[in-house]
Formats: C-alpha cells, structure tokens, sequence
C-alpha cells in the first residue's frame, strides 16, 4: 500500500472524522477547545535524513530519543542548561500510535515542496538574516520582538525548542489562540465578516474560522512580509499563501491538528501536515521579549563595524 494511502488510512482508523463522544463540549454544543495545549516534540515540520519513512520504527525511535543528538545543543554558559532554557521535549510525536519522523504527511517524503523561484526567495532571506545590517526593517521579525521565533504561534502552529504551550479560549462568536511564545493572541471570528482592510490586518494574517461538524476549521491569508521568513526553520511563506487549519478534539487529553498550505509563489503543491496538541495542567507564563529593545542598537553597530573593517582592508 503507498505510503498516502496507509497514512490516510491509519487517520480514519485510529482518529476518525470527528470527535468522540467523550470529548466536554460548548454551551452551543460544538466540542471545547478550551485549556492549555502543548506540541512540545522532537518532531520536527520537516523529516530529517536519517529517517526514511514517516513511521518511525520502534527501535530506532526509542534509539534516537535516548541519543544526545535527538536535542539541542546544550552549552555550559549560564542560561543555557537544560533545565533552565530549552524544552523541547524528550519524545517524538505518536499519532495513531506510530512515531512521526515529520509533521509534513503531504508530499510523502517530509520534505517542503519548494519551487525554483521559492527557494531563491528563501535563501535571499536567509542570506539577508545573516549579512544584512542596513537598518532595524530588514532584521528578521523575532529579533525586533514582532514574530515567534521558529513561527510556532502560526499559522500553522509549529513547535520549536522552548515556549510550546497555547491556550485557547472560546465562545460562540470567537476562538482565541494565545501561544506562551511571544505572547502572541489570535483572535478567530466564527461568524462571517468582511476582510480587514490591509493596513489592519495582523502580522500573522487575517483570520477566518467555521465549524464543520465537530470540527474547527480556520484559514488565514494576507500575512505580513515580516512574517514570511518562519527564522530559523526552512519555512518561507508569501503573503499571498493560504492556510487552512483543522481543530478536533479526539479525546479530552488531544486535539488533532491538521494544517495545508496552499502557495503557489513558493511551493510546487499544496502541503499537508499534521499533529496532535496535548493538554497540560502547566501554566503559560509571561513571555517578555527584549532582544529588539536592547540589542538592536548593538546588532546594527556591530554590521557597521564589520563594514568599516572590511573598507578599511579592500584593496
């Protein structure tokens, strides 16, 4: 059977269409989404090398999520222990009760679809993250404070090496996404409403949210181009792209999450993806972010320096 066939096959199995029975619901009887949910994982959107198929098998799971390369580096310098900076997580993603070498399901092999022209635009973007020191606007939008790092605030909601947790809340009219990173709010209309004009429209993009049946479906358009370049995963997305989320609650610890993104200007086909949110008892605690405040001066400062060097030895 091909690899999208069982995929598809184990989600109709083991996760079915809609929510179960068992999940708490609304005053209007639509599941609840409400509480604070976590996509902490060694998962990542994108399947590494070393793996070769989305199933991970059961050996070399429980092998990779033993080894010390399965996380990030750990340095010696204060701050950077693991139990004082970084969480990621010590397992990879179970769904329907296989190990996920990757998010993307859609295409087969992990991997994002880039065209041509996509991958220019992506490696302009990486290039001018690394070397462009002209001014505070071409500085990738998480050193100003205005994007999550990793984009895992979505859309689509990622998950990255610390501050993995979103709460959501809900009522008839709205949906509120409020993810721990960066403290970033999504406020998702349910009823419809005209688009906003572009100069209002958030950085994340211009929301719009439906239920079908007992499942939560939001798309996004109109993102801003600061939000474009998801720094420092592979991730690159137009301001034109579209992406449609999927909410359902399959039990009252789950939340299966399915997202597609539909951009022609970068990708050579629509892309799926997708994961299960946890629920946890622990907290969202206050994200302050002072990287642009504090060390922009220094960051432009120092491009200043390196250009003065660099005239300084030019022959």
């Amino acid at each position: 059977m091909p690899a999208v066939a069982r995929t598809a096959l184990i989600a109709a199995l083991c996760w079915g269409g809609t929510a179960t029975a068992q999940v708490p619901r609304a005053p209007d009887g639509h599941p609840s989404l409400e509480g604070v949910w976590t996509n902490r994982s060694l998962t990542t959107l994108e399947r590494r090398p070393i793996f070769k198929t989305l199933a991970i098998p059961a050996a070399q799971a429980k092998a990779f999520e033993t080894a010390a390369d399965g996380r990030p580096p750990i340095a010696d310098d204060v701050g950077q222990k693991d139990t004082e900076w970084w969480e990621p997580g010590a397992t990879l993603a179970r769904i329907g009760g296989e190990a996920r070498a990757s998010w993307i399901v859609e295409p087969a092999d992990g991997r994002l679809p880039y065209t041509e022209a996509g991958l220019k635009r992506l490696a302009a973007a990486q290039a001018a993250a690394d070397l462009n020191f002209d001014g505070p606007e071409v500085r990738p939008g998480p050193e100003r404070c205005l994007t999550a790092l990793g984009g895992i605030t979505g859309p689509p909601l990622l998950n990255g090496s610390y501050n993995a947790h979103h709460q959501i809340v809900q009522t008839r009219d709205y949906v509120v996404i409020h993810s721990e990173m960066i403290h970033d709010v999504r406020i998702v209309p349910l009823t419809p409403t005209p688009p906003l004009p572009k100069a209002m429209r958030p950085i994340t993009g211009d929301p719009a949210g439906r239920w079908e049946g007992d499942t939560l479906v939001v798309e996004t358009r109109g993102f801003h181009p600061v939000a474009s370049y998801r720094v420092p995963t592979r991730l690159y997305l137009s301001p034109d792209a579209r992406v449609t989320e999927r909410f359902t609650r399959i039990s009252p610890s789950e939340i299966r999450y399915d997202f597609a993104v539909d951009d022609p200007v970068m990708f050579k086909q629509v892309w799926r993806a997708e994961m299960v949110l946890i629920r946890t008892a622990d907290p969202i605690y206050e994200y302050a972010c002072h990287e642009g405040n504090y060390s922009l001066p220094g960051i432009l400062a120092g491009g200043r320096q390196t250009a003065r060097e660099a005239a300084a030895t030019a022959p």
